[in-house]
Order: structure tokens, then sequence, then C-alpha cells
């Protein structure tokens, strides 16, 4: 029993630095290819690894972090779980009231073009 708890402390003392090498070792892969094609391609400045680390973490916070599955990783499983438990009713009032928002939108947005 003791060894395997000596087990678990040691992998939880080395994750931080594996998690912060394979940050790392990302950050400069995102470096290298923005320094080596975007430049070129948009004519943009190169970048600093501390940029593409900060480049990489905000595609990672505004896109999700591959939960898997290829839905969005904005709560879609969550939504489709709710809906799942609601009565013909409530499906039908949501629609509406989505209905409402998204054409309203829609609306005002074409208006202000």
């Amino acid at each position: 029993m003791r060894s395997r708890f000596n087990n678990n402390k040691k992998k939880f003392i080395l994750m931080p630095f594996g998690i912060a090498a394979l940050l790392a070792i990302i950050s400069y892969v995102v470096m290298l290819l923005w320094n080596n094609l975007l430049p070129q391609i948009l004519h943009v400045a190169p970048i600093t690894f501390w940029q593409a680390m900060g480049i990489f973490i905000l595609c990672k916070l505004l896109f999700g972090f591959g939960r898997g599955g290829g839905g969005a990783p904005w709560g879609r499983h969550r939504m489709e779980e709710r809906f799942k438990g609601m009565t013909p009713e409530e499906k039908e009032e949501f629609k509406e009231k989505m209905k409402h928002r998204l054409c309203g939108w829609k609306r005002n947005h074409s208006e202000n073009s």
C-alpha cells in the first residue's frame, strides 16, 4: 500500500513539469509556424516565444480543450441533455424563444448594414 502511494506522489509532483514542458514545446512550434509562414503570406510581424504561448492559450480558451465528440466546446452536450429532458410543450416554447432572439438579431443586423 505504501509503494502505491509513493508512486502516485511522484506522478503528482512530476505532472506540473510535464505540463510545462508540453506547453513550451507547443508554444515553440506555434512560434516557428507563425514566423516561417505568416510574415510571407499575410505580411505580419514575427512573434516571440511568449507571444506564441499567449496565442496558444487564447485559442484554447476560445475554442476549447479538445474534449472530443466533434461538438462545440461551449456546452453542446449539456444543452442536448437538457433538451432531451423537456416535454414537447417546453421544447416548442424554447424553440420560439430562440427563433425570436435569432430573428430579432438578424433583423437588427441587416438594418445596420
